[in-house]
């Protein structure tokens, strides 16, 4: 299947899912809630086949906080899956491009442009050092600062794309 294809396959499915969730029928505040999460990680899901070239369902993003900064890292779940590994290093390559000059707009138009930390961060200027790295199974991105309100945005930054990959994603 050629990845638009895939896409649209991925998109019909996550509508699918987001219908379910939608109409489940929720009676009690802790089911609503968890309805709602659902709702929202499908939404972040969809748009983020729009941007990413590679299949949440087989990758896993995790976000690592430091005192400098943190660490991004997005591996493919089966480390012998050459095609995510590669579409993985694609597409961090070209992120860790973007965010050097400031360019947030994939992360905002899969997480909202109120995404927190997001504001602070398009306004770096310079002042985080954006590294790019592959490993075995995918690649990492480092973010590194010595000033604090950067190092806080890119800590929210981090805990919002954790909350909405919801699965899809560690800390």
């Amino acid at each position: 299947m050629n990845r638009p294809d895939r896409r649209h396959a991925r998109r019909a499915l996550l509508l699918v899912v987001a219908a379910a969730a939608l109409s489940s029928g929720c009676t009690d505040s802790s089911t609503s809630i968890g309805s709602s999460s659902s709702s929202r990680e499908a939404e972040v899901a969809e748009r983020g086949a729009s941007v990413m070239p590679f299949d949440l369902e087989r990758t896993t993003h995790r976000f690592s906080k430091a005192d400098t900064g943190g660490v991004q890292t997005v591996v493919a779940d089966d480390a012998q899956d050459n095609t995510q590994i590669s579409l993985i290093r694609e597409h961090l390559t070209a992120e860790a491009e973007r965010f050097r000059r400031g360019d947030f707009t994939d992360p905002a138009s899969i997480h909202g442009v109120e995404m927190p930390g997001l504001d602070t961060l398009r306004t770096h200027g310079g002042r985080i050092t954006i590294d790019y790295e592959t490993i075995p199974d995918g690649a990492r991105i480092t973010y590194a600062t010595d000033d604090i309100t950067l190092r806080d945005a890119l800590h929210h930054w981090f805990d919002a794309q954790v909350t909405d990959h919801g699965r899809h994603a560690t800390s």
